[in-house]
């Protein structure tokens, strides 16, 4: 009875759903295949089977899994919710019987597809997760992952899963340190979090992680969460100390001097020089450690800069680069080296004992202020060994010379050279040292003559002449400090415009002109020069009168022109000046003292004057800013008497504007014109200018109808400073022609107003532009009077042509008449 009442429920379902709903749940047996979500009320029915004779009945078979069921009529439904997570896919088959229970058709495969709901949360793998992750550890590489399941449909949102941190604990200054990928579940650090972590000030946090499905979807989403445990471990991405290189080491190569190592394994190493080098004795291995590859030589170069890289698998930096030191230690491997050139020293005949005479400086390539290239310096010779040996000292390590025993005479002997010893602590080297012995400076310069006489120059002479020679004689030994004479003027040349230079072969002076010489200054200079040696007398003696010569020199006068203070004078004036104002000065000077006459030159316009004994220039017409703003004249200066030199010099007058030009329109508006009749009122742009000088912000005109009569058809509004607008007060314009007068004021100091007239032309109108038919306009001739001068032209034309004929008819007359003449008289020719 109860399953009775099933099949009937069933029936009753089934009509319900299926009505006029034929071939959609209901139809013949074939393959099909359905798609049910899971979850569903049990006793869905699926789909109504119909069987054809002799098909009697149906029988269903395969993955049923008890829950597919069908009723001899052909009816399949399920008896229970599907779980898609149990089975995803269920592969049924379908046979039609006879009576006798025989198959008749079939069995067909019939496929049903469960579709996912969301029906199971998602879930960690871990209830607590652990990881670890290096100080500075580069940002966004993953060092840990966090890992859930779901057994919804990967395929749909059901199953998709969305990852987040909900908490981190520290969380310092509301900086968070860590991120994770929402798909993945990798967890790296940020930026923040890369450059902050310090395991000494926090070496441990703990994150929250939830992830939910449904995409991360709040509504209608599941979620799980989990604990992750993170441990801050320390950079050991870091520089090693510098590295000292013994040289040329003899041990074989190549020599691990130091290590860097990245803060997990698999990194890629390479070493990048910071400067470019003929060979790059450096090397890395693929476990950090880093070699010199050769001998290194410290006198080639004492150290080395070159930076250690860190790459992943892709090739990408993990970290900045580390620079790494190595000083190449010095050994001593040189020996010292002489000067390049022996060195010479010079001593005097009276030179006390103990008395610096020279320094020899040798050179050891050996590294600086260490032991390897302090020198040692002895004297192991003398030559000659007269007239003892042991007259020169050395100090051991300043290499500085001295007299060790008595005072040195030229005529025992004039030349010294001493072998030195020079060594550092493992190799010696012998450099040669020459002292001359000089004469002392016991002469005092004598000049050949105390008096040169007179010497007149012009005083144009050119700076750089040498204009005498002079001449004095020292009996110490030649070609020393104590025979080099050196001549100075004492006295008769305050201003410095002469000099002296010596000769070094034989001690002459030649006096040159180093300055303009000028005869209004000075006209005779008192010339006094002393003779001195450019070593110092020895006590006891001192210069004299026989070291001392004079000499006069008389500067003539040559005629000069005036001089101007300065090349361009500038001077500024109102444009509207009263003529005859004074508007500038200049003046000129005359070397010789002789008056000037002024005059103007370049005076184009005539608007200047000058007056030719004070140079005071004043103006002589009327100015106008507008036509030249800046007016330029030459002044002429000519000295009066002597031979009329004259010079020149610029006069620049800037005109500064006033008010004085009313403003105008723009341009001439003869085009202006409307269509007639008007369908609107209408209006038309107008530009007013002005010559004067304009204002910063520009022009600010004011414009106005010219008569109150025309308000009632016109009106004008301003645009801007310049611009203005005419319009229509109305449409009922004759067909012709308005003067519309309109006064422009320009608002300056005085204010200037003008009054202008524009005409405005209301026509008929053909394609857009203004027409007119044709028809008898002032100076064109009516249809009468074309007809009469036209005749009147053709009977002028006619009694012209008739005249010409006349005469042409006469002259072939007479031709042929001289012709006949000309015939008798001359001869045939062949």
């Amino acid at each position: 009875m109860a399953h009775h009442l099933h099949c009937l429920c069933l029936l009753t379902l089934y009509w319900t759903m299926g009505h006029g709903l034929e071939g959609k749940f209901s139809g013949p047996l074939k393959p099909m295949t359905f798609s049910i979500f899971e979850g569903q009320a049990p006793s869905q029915i699926i789909f109504q089977f119909k069987a054809s004779p002799p098909a009697m009945t149906f029988k269903l078979t395969g993955e049923t899994d008890g829950i597919f069921e069908i009723q001899p009529d052909g009816l399949l439904y399920h008896n229970r919710a599907l779980d898609r997570e149990a089975r995803a896919v269920h592969k049924l088959q379908v046979s039609a019987l006879d009576a006798h229970g025989n198959t008749v058709e079939g069995p067909v495969p019939i496929i049903v597809e469960v579709k996912d709901i969301n029906d199971n949360r998602p879930t960690f793998l871990q209830s607590n997760y652990k990881g670890s992750v290096r100080q500075n550890s580069r940002p966004g590489k993953p060092f840990m992952y966090v890992n859930a399941t779901d057994l919804d449909d990967p395929n749909t949102p059901n199953g998709q899963l969305f990852y987040q941190i909900v908490m981190q604990l520290p969380k310092v200054n509301e900086v968070m340190f860590f991120q994770i990928n929402n798909k993945t579940g990798e967890i790296s650090l940020t930026p923040a979090g890369s450059k902050e972590l310090d395991p000494s000030k926090n070496a441990f946090y703990n994150l929250v992680v939830s992830v939910k499905d449904m995409g991360g979807q709040t509504e209608n989403s599941f979620s799980d969460s989990t604990s992750v445990d993170i441990t801050v471990k320390e950079n050991i991405w870091k520089k090693p100390q510098p590295v000292e290189i013994v040289e040329n080491s003899t041990d074989p190569h190549p020599i691990k001097i130091t290590q860097v190592r990245w803060n997990e394994p698999g990194a890629h190493y390479s070493l990048v020089p910071k400067e470019k080098l003929p060979i790059f004795p450096f090397s890395i291995d693929q476990e950090g450690d880093i070699y010199v590859t050769q001998p290194l030589d410290r006198e080639e170069k004492d150290s080395y800069v070159f930076f250690a890289v860190a790459k992943d698998e892709l090739g990408k930096p993990l970290a900045l680069p580390l620079d790494i030191h190595v000083k190449v230690k010095d050994i001593n491997d040189n020996p010292p080296t002489c000067p390049p050139t022996m060195p010479v020293f010079e001593v005097q005949e009276n030179e006390n004992l103990g008395n610096s005479i020279g320094t020899l400086a040798a050179h050891d390539m050996d590294e600086e202020n260490t032991v390897n290239s302090v020198l040692h310096y002895k004297i192991v010779d003398q030559t000659p060994m007269f007239p003892k040996d042991g007259l020169f000292l050395v100090q051991s390590y300043s290499g500085v010379f001295q007299l060790a025993i008595q005072s040195l005479k030229k005529q025992d002997a004039p030349q010294y050279l001493l072998t030195v010893e020079v060594s550092d602590k493992d190799f010696q080297t012998h450099c040669q040292v020459q002292i001359n012995v000089i004469d002392i400076n016991d002469q005092i310069p004598i000049f050949e003559k105390s008096d040169y006489g007179n010497l007149s120059l012009a005083e144009d002479t050119a700076v750089g002449s040498t204009i005498l020679t002079i001449q004095a004689k020292d009996a110490d030994e030649p070609f020393t400090g104590s025979s080099k004479i050196l001549y100075r003027i004492t006295q008769g040349d305050d201003e410095g415009r002469l000099g002296i230079d010596t000769d070094p072969q034989n001690n002459a002076g030649y006096v040159i002109i180093k300055k303009p010489l000028d005869f209004e200054t000075t006209a005779i200079h008192n010339i006094v020069i002393q003779a001195e040696n450019s070593e110092p007398l020895v006590p006891g003696v001192q210069y004299n009168a026989s070291s001392f010569a004079t000499f006069t020199l008389i500067v003539t006068d040559v005629n000069e022109a005036p001089q101007f203070p300065q090349h361009i004078f500038q001077a500024k004036a109102s444009e509207d000046v009263a003529v005859g104002t004074k508007v500038g000065n200049v003046t000129a000077k005359d070397p010789e003292g002789l008056d000037i006459s002024y005059s103007l030159r370049g005076n184009t316009r005539g608007w200047l004057r000058i007056d030719p004994a004070t140079g005071d220039i004043f103006s002589a017409a009327p100015l106008d800013r507008e036509a030249e703003s800046v007016y330029r004249v030459q002044v002429v200066a000519t000295e009066v008497g002597g031979s009329s030199l004259s010079t020149t010099a610029g006069f620049h007058l800037a005109l500064t504007d006033v008010n004085d030009n009313p403003p105008r329109l723009a341009k001439e508006y003869t085009g202006l014109f409307s269509c007639y009749p008007l369908s609107a009122p209408g209006s038309y742009i107008i530009e007013a200018t002005d010559d004067d000088l304009q204002p910063f912000r520009g022009p600010q005109f004011t414009f106005a109808l010219g008569s109150q009569s025309l308000q009632n058809d016109w009106e004008i509004s301003k645009v801007n400073g310049t611009h203005a607008r005419l319009s229509t007060k109305h449409t009922r314009f004759e067909e012709r022609v308005y003067n519309v007068p309109i006064r422009i004021h320009d608002g300056g100091q005085p204010p200037l107003e003008r009054a202008v007239s524009l005409p405005v032309t209301f026509c008929t109108c053909a394609e857009g532009r203004c027409f007119q038919p044709v028809g008898h306009l002032p100076g064109i001739p009516t249809v009468g009077s074309t007809v009469a001068i036209l005749l009147t032209t053709l009977l002028v034309i006619g009694i012209i042509l008739t005249v010409v004929f006349i005469r042409m008819k006469k002259n072939k007359g007479k031709d042929n008449v001289e012709s006949a003449q000309a015939s008798e008289v001359k001869p045939l020719r062949n």
